[in-house]
């Protein structure tokens, strides 16, 4: 049962915090029906924040967007235009976005490094959803092949590299026939996103 003091035995007892992807229904509903409501709230903020603060170590266009709909959601409460109870159902509602999304690159058969970088092409942006989810798929794909072959410098400090990293982006895009107009954005989006994961990597193989 989640206690009204469930904030501070989390934080003083340093129990592990629920993960949120596999955070039950009957969980949220606890959050939910809790009396101290201003206790509901922060407790999904916290939960919510650490989430996606985890995410942004990986995804980064997933965690900007998660980012911004929590703050959102916590100024509209704070200028009143939500209630309690209506902010707690939205962070609720927010919760199960971020849970879903965790299985989200599994059903799209692309593993956690390609849905990151299929993120970064701005999917949702009509002109590149022309192209069809294949071939979105396909360069996220071979995004990941051509940066992950870079790890073995850190290229994240040599601008000679970054250089040579962002003509293979470009060439790339053009390849699958990336909307022009749309290469420039989507090239910063990548490399940063590139940055991210060459340090993971790097990391991982150490």
């Amino acid at each position: 049962v989640v206690a009204d003091g469930v904030v501070d035995i989390f934080d003083a007892a340093g129990i592990k915090k629920p993960d949120i992807s596999i955070l039950s229904e009957d969980f949220l509903n606890e959050i939910r029906n809790m009396k101290r409501k201003n206790i509901s709230i922060e407790l999904l903020k916290k939960l919510l924040s650490d989430e996606i603060t985890f995410k942004g170590k990986r995804n980064l266009v997933q965690s900007k967007t998660f980012s911004e709909m929590l703050a959102d959601a916590v100024k509209k409460y704070q200028n009143n235009l939500l209630t309690a109870t209506e902010i707690i159902n939205e962070l609720i509602e927010l919760a199960k976005q971020i849970k879903d999304a965790n299985s989200r690159g599994e059903k799209m058969n692309l593993n956690e490094d390609e849905l990151a970088f299929y993120d970064a092409l701005e999917v949702n942006d009509s002109a590149v959803k022309v192209l069809g989810d294949d071939i979105l798929k396909t360069i996220a794909h071979e995004l990941v092949d051509k940066v992950k072959a870079s790890t073995s410098i850190d290229w994240t400090i040599k601008e000679n590299v970054k250089a040579r990293m962002r003509v293979i982006v470009k060439r790339i895009l053009r390849k699958y026939g990336y909307p022009p107009d749309k290469q420039e954005k989507a090239v910063i989006t990548v490399l940063k996103q590139a940055e991210m994961l060459a340090d993971i990597w790097t990391s991982e193989a150490a």
